[in-house]
């Protein structure tokens, strides 16, 4: 398949190439996208305008809140105590006992139902909807009474009992929850007090008997499992974050789709494993710190006149300050072969690999294959820290153009909006990386590579462009030209994650490992 040229693009398609990913392989699409920014951005009015259908490499979810969580279980609740016709509190313990699963709960219950209510902690009489009893001591009927907890007889305490009958006082009673809830942290199954007695405390009696900080925890805790119970629900993995993600990605598809989701604190992550990075890849680097230590060094030698060369930008067009020799900053080669069809820098040369015979060689060969993915992975990862310090130089820069030329302040946006698309497209191309590094060598693998190539050239010449010093005669065309290349690198990383994603779901990638 051949590469779609800049200039075809630039003139036959103006539709929306924009999404909000940071991530390697999968984007994420969530109902409440705001595309505000990038409508808003006068500069690139009428090239990123058009909504579009959801890409395949994009998946469907929504980011969570507690009151939304809560809606959600109450939803459920209704739903069962209508087709059960048992009470809300009941309803909800047979909920919690089988982890949320109905399906599994209306054919257990159905087969039988007393034993389904005994197991799950609901009392014998749960039809007759029985709540918690908060009653002073003189009990009609009941002669003199005694706390088995405290062994207070006081005739003015206040008892508690719930449907099970078991009674305590109400200060013992209150005690005893909130242990359970603040030290134990437990929730799902706070059992009454009564020896071998496994009724539930129900939520309402909670919320009676306990103080309202205990009873924010009891909710948090409650939450969390029911979160962790669900194959539809994750935790955002951030510390301290409170949301959760909702995403209806079976863990059988997790082969053919890489659902990653973006929560609403920021961070980009596998829905499927919870990582923010690709597991396999990252351990490997770890095993091999001491290689990946050597290959991530800042400094290298000219390779003409040998001067020591440090890279302090982001941007892997270098040039020898000594000799002006111009080469890449990757693989080492003259510069002047990296956007022509003799690119090869991001493929490694299988043959050698192929042709080594003994142990030792082809441990060598293995090394060697190792390094070639993880120095330009290494690479677009520093490039992309290196393009952050960007931010500043391009405000000072946008700020400069505003004076010297025409445009207004939100007209020269379209510099920090680069480097958005510059920063995106690095962490995807770094991704790629490791991702190519399982693949077994198909045809299949050459196209792969090729879209990896034209992502790579065009984000090196836009970071380029971005380091160029300003020139006030010649602001328009360069504005110009950061417009079209932003555009354009942002078409090239569409068509590798479009093609990347679909190959996955098509079954086209053969990998040398197990990815389950």
């Amino acid at each position: 398949m051949a590469s779609e040229s800049e200039d075809d693009f630039m003139l036959e398609d103006s539709r929306d190439y924009s999404d909000m990913d940071e991530s390697g392989f999968a984007s994420s699409m969530s109902d409440n996208e705001d595309y505000a920014d990038e409508e808003d951005d006068v500069a690139f009015d009428g090239v990123f305008a058009d909504k579009q259908r959801k890409k395949a490499y994009e998946v469907e979810y929504s980011v969570q809140n507690s009151i939304s969580l809560q809606k959600m279980q109450d939803q459920e609740v209704s739903q069962v105590a209508t087709i059960l016709g048992l009470p809300t509190k009941d309803s909800t313990m047979l909920l919690r006992y089988f982890r949320w699963n109905k399906e599994r709960l209306f054919e257990r219950y159905m087969d039988n139902p007393e034993k389904v209510l005994q197991l799950a902690g609901v009392a014998e009489n749960a039809k007759q909807g029985s709540s918690a009893l908060i009653l002073a001591k003189n009990i009609p009927g009941k002669g003199k009474f005694m706390c088995e907890i405290c062994c207070d007889d006081d005739p003015e305490m206040e008892t508690v009992a719930i449907a099970c009958g078991h009674r305590f006082c109400r200060t013992c009673y209150a005690h005893y929850l909130t242990q359970k809830i603040r030290e134990e942290g437990e929730s799902r199954r706070v059992e009454c007090p009564q020896d071998k007695c496994n009724v539930i405390v129900d939520e309402v009696t909670v919320e009676i008997l306990v103080d309202d900080k205990t009873f924010s925890k009891y909710r948090e805790l409650l939450n969390r499992t029911f979160v962790d119970d669900s194959d539809h629900l994750r935790w955002c993995p951030a510390p301290d974050c409170e949301y959760a993600i909702e995403c209806n990605i079976p863990s059988t598809s997790l082969t053919s789709v890489v659902p990653t989701v973006q929560c609403t604190c920021g961070l980009v992550f596998c829905f499927g494993c919870g990582l923010a990075d690709h597991q396999k890849w990252m351990k490997k680097c770890e095993d091999d710190s001491e290689t990946a230590n050597w290959i991530s060094a800042h400094t290298k030698e000219c390779p003409r006149c040998h001067s020591t060369i440090e890279k302090n930008g982001g941007c892997n067009h270098m040039t020898c300050r000594k000799c002006r020799h111009e080469f890449c900053w990757v693989c080492m080669g003259p510069w002047s072969e990296h956007g022509t069809s003799w690119y090869t820098c991001n493929r490694f040369d299988e043959r050698s690999s192929s042709e080594a015979r003994d142990s030792q060689t082809q441990s060598r060969a293995s090394l060697e294959r190792y390094l070639h993915y993880y120095n330009r992975f290494a690479n677009h990862e520093q490039s992309a820290k290196l393009d952050q310090d960007l931010y500043q130089k391009t405000e000072s820069k946008m700020e400069e153009m505003q004076q010297t030329s025409d445009l207004s302040w939100i007209e020269v946006q379209f510099l920090k909006k680069a480097v958005d698309v510059t920063v995106q497209s690095r962490t995807t191309l770094k991704w790629t990386y490791a991702f190519a590094f399982y693949m077994t060598k198909t045809n299949e693998t050459e196209l792969f590579e090729d879209h990896q190539r034209d992502l790579e050239m065009a984000t090196e010449q836009l970071s380029e462009l971005l380091e160029k010093p300003l020139e006030r005669e010649r602001i328009a065309e360069l504005r110009q030209a950061v417009l079209d290349k932003s555009v354009y690198v942002k078409l090239r990383r569409e068509i590798l994650l479009e093609d990347t994603a679909k190959g996955l779901l098509e079954g086209r990638w053969n990998f040398f490992v197990d990815l389950k």
